[in-house]
């Protein structure tokens, strides 16, 4: 049963959490984890334990990347791995539209539709991941598998090295 006490967004995401058989509970943060920083500050855990949402713009769609906290996503590589056009960053408005979620606050699930998401392998060595769910404020633990399982994601590495 959703926690009526969390945010809308976060309601949401953990619906389609529970519908896919994740456990974890979303935990609310006293203090914003818009970046992977404050969230493995707040989390007591190492910043590339932090499954990043990011939304890009790819071949005419959005395009969900779940990157680990400690490094950037190098989207040459990142559309050569896949064989795709150019990948650009997608805007505020966008994210919102496709997501239906803030900058900040971008969950793995949850979203209007389903989304094609890209998993970054270098998340895999972590036992515990922590997700946003929905909100700034809303993070969620999931490891590696329930993370491909709840986006449909392709493992991918998303940095050259």
């Amino acid at each position: 049963m959703t926690d009526s006490t969390l945010p809308a967004r976060s309601q949401a995401v953990a619906r389609a959490l529970a519908a896919a058989g994740v456990t974890g509970e979303i935990v609310v943060l006293p203090d914003s984890a818009r970046t992977a920083a404050e969230a493995a500050a707040a989390l007591g855990c190492e910043v590339g334990a932090i499954a990043n949402s990011l939304v890009f713009r790819c071949d005419g769609a959005p395009l969900l990347v779940m990157t680990s906290g400690a490094h950037r996503v190098d989207t040459d590589h990142l559309a050569t791995a896949l064989g795709t056009g150019p990948i650009t960053r997608a805007g505020a408005d966008e994210v919102r539209a496709a997501t239906g979620q803030a900058i900040g606050g971008v969950a793995p699930t949850g979203h209007p539709a389903p989304l094609r998401t890209v998993v970054d392998t270098a998340l895999e060595r972590y036992e515990v991941l922590w997700a946003a769910a929905g909100h700034p404020h809303t993070v969620v633990p999931l490891t590696y598998g329930e993370l491909l399982r709840v986006t449909g994601g392709t493992p991918t590495a998303v940095t050259a090295g």
